[in-house]
């Protein structure tokens, strides 16, 4: 078992950062591939980012790309979601997610991929 706790989500205005962590305990993660989700009101579940564990490939929503940075710290089994010049559409519940399978593209977009979840953080973003 994989238990993933996310943190750093809250209240920014339009053009703000944030920098989600999310921290995984209960397994080596070598082998995997971390992937962050996100969830709006109403809206499917969506792929945002994933690394894969070992080589530290990263892998971005095209719409996204340039302005959310996905990285990891090996030594406190810590994922990183850093978020810049964020925008309205950008409010959603944001999860974490471990593939033990360390699945690559296209298959780590798929949220069927992937074990383990985070409960979520809430990101709002103000106009």
């Amino acid at each position: 078992q994989v238990q993933l706790v996310e943190s750093g989500g809250g209240l920014v205005q339009a053009g703000g950062s944030l920098r989600l962590s999310c921290a995984a305990s209960g397994r080596t993660l070598s082998t995997y591939t971390m992937g962050w989700f996100r969830q709006a009101p109403g809206k499917e579940r969506e792929f945002v980012a994933g690394i894969t564990w070992s080589h530290g490939s990263t892998y971005y929503a095209d719409s996204l790309k340039g302005r959310f940075t996905i990285s990891r710290d090996n030594a406190k089994n810590t994922v990183f979601l850093q978020m810049n010049s964020l925008k309205p559409e950008d409010t959603a519940v944001y999860y974490c997610a471990a593939d033990r399978h360390g699945s690559r593209w296209p298959q780590l977009v798929l949220s069927v991929a992937y074990d383990y979840w985070g409960q979520g953080t809430q990101v709002t973003v103000s106009s």
